[in-house]
């Protein structure tokens, strides 16, 4: 494939089409007599003239470009983009499920429901909650809507002091965004010297008027969080809620359970952990789980049986109310049902087992060639740092352009803020030992380079399509239009 792929407007000539349609049976409608004056195009738009065998190689060409999991390895952390097993979409797209529509009448969709209902049972027991709610839409969406169920509770107890929602300096950047967006001030706890929540500072910034903490957990340096039973203890003797940011659960299905360990709330990212397929903005399923306490609070309607039948609960005066058109991004939930019912309860045990497993493997491979902020084992995922290179001139982002040449995804970089020069790596459970180990061996190669050679890294990429982009114009000033010249 050319590197120097045209426009598709570069490519059009006068008089050729893409498409052959029958002639036209019906009577045409003069549009200036229907539509006002203004909403009348006057002109044909300019599009591009090319057949179609042009416009088909055209668009392949373009996909090709992409990079997903199924094309490359992708080891974005914090991100969970592992493989999606083809027969999550095979179920997703059964006629049963692919066509029908949320307004039929309930006994006309018991199997969906059924499948609804018993996918909110499974990431109850999964999770540890008593009662789960489908309909939030991402991760974020789940973080936003636990945040208004405590809100919610706090309020019908009359307890409206409660203003604060304490968030470590290692959660996701969601956590503090969704507090404030929920009407909360968001307070930070600091990170110990071993990467964990510092039990002391946190101490000091709890009281009477703090609604909930929220943790990430593993923590997104990669860390189990150690002191739970002593964080649910100071949250719950001050009157606050614990909320668990679940999207890391990859690392503990089958080992650990938010419920167990004393959180009220918990989020689930079923398009990373159930393996639903994400990025590019979605789709996405975050559902909310909660104890008994919070239940009412839950969003209308939740999925409930009646016998041996399925229907839709609306009545539930304490609800905070629908958070999602319909009941949730429903071809998502079928795909992580499927994921569910396929893996069983061993199998989902040894996802955890593996991706930990594979991040610790690459972390201590690493160790000798980057600087690793925190020496204890990880979970799904490790951070390293650039800082030993940054002092020869090379900086972490020019080591993930490098990638780029060797036809990798970079990992997540500079986050979380609190590790200097920091990439963050999560292979996840689906890679093999072999795509490990070569990514492992550019790694090296890369921190070779920066000894040896560091210009080569400072320019690159050099064998991607576009070459190196200066990323602040390209945010600030895209250029979203083509624009024929004159």
């Amino acid at each position: 494939m050319s590197k120097n792929q045209p426009l598709i407007f570069e490519m059009s000539k006068p008089g050729r089409i893409s498409h052959s349609l029958p002639e036209c049976d019906v009577p045409e409608v003069d549009l200036a007599e229907l539509l006002p004056e203004e909403f009348v195009r006057t002109n044909e738009p300019e599009l591009p003239e090319v057949s179609e065998l042009q416009l088909m190689r055209h668009y392949t060409a373009l996909s090709k470009r992409n990079h997903g999991v199924d094309s490359g390895f992708y080891p974005l952390g914090s991100c969970t983009m592992k493989y999606n097993p083809k027969i999550n979409e095979n179920v997703a797209r059964y006629e049963g499920f692919a066509h029908i529509h949320p307004y039929q009448e309930e006994e006309q969709v018991q199997g969906a429901l059924e499948l609804l209902f018993e996918l909110q049972e499974s990431l109850a027991e999964i999770t540890g909650m008593d009662e789960v709610t489908l309909q939030p839409a991402a991760g974020a969406h789940g973080e936003w809507t636990g945040l208004m169920l405590i809100r919610a509770y706090h309020e019908a107890n009359g307890d409206t002091k409660r203003t604060k929602v304490i968030v470590p300096d290692s959660a996701h950047g969601t956590n503090p965004a969704s507090a404030t967006v929920a009407g909360f001030d968001s307070i930070t706890v600091r990170t110990d010297d071993n990467g964990l929540v510092d039990l002391e500072h946190l101490k000091e910034v709890v009281g009477e008027d703090t609604a909930a903490l929220m943790l990430t957990n593993p923590n997104t340096l990669g860390l189990f969080e150690e002191h739970i039973v002593e964080m649910a203890t100071i949250i719950h003797n001050a009157g606050g809620k614990l909320y668990y940011d679940g999207a890391n659960s990859n690392a503990i299905l089958g080992i650990a359970r938010p419920g167990d360990m004393g959180f009220d709330v918990v989020h689930l990212n079923l398009h990373k952990t159930f393996t639903g397929p994400h990025g590019g903005g979605g789709p996405g399923s975050g559902p909310v789980g909660v104890k008994k306490d919070l239940i009412p609070y839950l969003p209308k309607p939740l999925i409930v049986k009646d016998g041996e039948t399925y229907r839709l609960d609306y009545n539930r005066p304490e609800s905070i109310g629908r958070v999602k058109p319909y009941y949730g991004n429903f071809g998502i939930n079928v795909r992580a049902y499927t994921y569910i019912r396929t893996m069983g309860p061993v199998g989902l045990r040894l996802v955890s087992e593996y991706a930990v497993l594979n991040a610790n493997y690459m972390m201590r491979r690493l160790e000798p060639y980057f600087d690793l902020p925190y020496q204890q084992h990880c979970k799904h995922e490790f951070v390293i740092s650039g800082k030993r290179q940054k002092k020869l001139g090379v900086r972490t982002l020019d080591m993930a352009k490098r990638l780029l040449d060797f036809g990798y995804h970079p990992p997540t970089i500079y986050f979380p803020l609190n590790v200097e020069e920091c990439m963050m790596i999560e292979p996840t459970e689906t890679e093999s030992k072999e795509t490990l180990d070569e990514f492992i061996d550019v790694m090296i190669q890369i921190a070779k380079e920066v000894d040896d050679n560091p210009e080569i890294v400072q320019e690159a990429p050099h064998h991607t399509v576009i070459g190196r982009l200066d990323e602040t114009t390209a945010a600030r000033k895209p250029v979203l239009r083509y624009e024929k010249e004159m």
